[in-house]
């Protein structure tokens, strides 16, 4: 969880900002988000999470435990899967960040996006972006995984409605594909 920087006052009330707070200065970032430069000025602390959704309103990337365990934020960071609500924005200066919104391309849903729809690994969609960026990343590495391997690259995301079975078919299903 991200540092709060107030401090409650002396009767615990409402949280008064300190001066480190009201004096800290905003940073600028070059980055690279879905192929399109950006600069942006970020609070130095601000999670790349927090920018994508809140100041390039890009919602598909999910924040779900903010904790880093249950995946659901996770994109690319320079192609390699990063848990977006652990990164600081500050560290992807001059780096390229790909979310689910940029996996499509020509209008074309990418496999893995094509087969979780077809197999039913979608059921309330919340963990499916951090999923589909890991498969992406995975099948780039792996482009002929078996089923434990497959299982094996997404355990570190959290589903609660499908049992992994119909996404894991959605993966090998999508492997397949890019195959032939």
């Amino acid at each position: 969880m991200h540092r709060d920087f107030r401090e409650e006052t002396e009767h615990g009330a409402e949280p008064a900002v300190t001066e480190a707070v009201k004096k800290r200065s905003m940073m600028e970032v070059e980055l690279t988000v879905n192929g399109v430069p950006r600069r942006l000025l970020v609070d130095p602390f601000e999670s790349l999470l927090y920018t994508l959704r809140e100041r390039l309103n890009l919602t598909g990337t999910k924040e779900g435990c903010d904790q880093g365990t249950c995946g659901a934020c996770t994109v690319l960071l320079d192609g390699v899967p990063v848990l977006s609500c652990l990164t600081p924005v500050a560290r992807c200066s001059n780096r390229r960040v790909t979310t689910i919104e940029g996996v499509a391309k020509n209008g074309e849903l990418h496999p893995v996006q094509k087969h979780m729809v077809e197999t039913g690994g979608i059921q309330c969609g919340f963990c499916t972006p951090g999923m589909v960026m890991t498969a992406v990343a995975f099948l780039r590495e792996n482009p002929q995984p078996d089923r434990r391997e497959i299982r094996e690259a997404i355990s570190g995301n959290l589903c609660r409605c499908t049992g992994y079975a119909k996404i894991v078919e959605a993966i090998s299903k999508a492997a397949e594909e890019m195959q032939s």
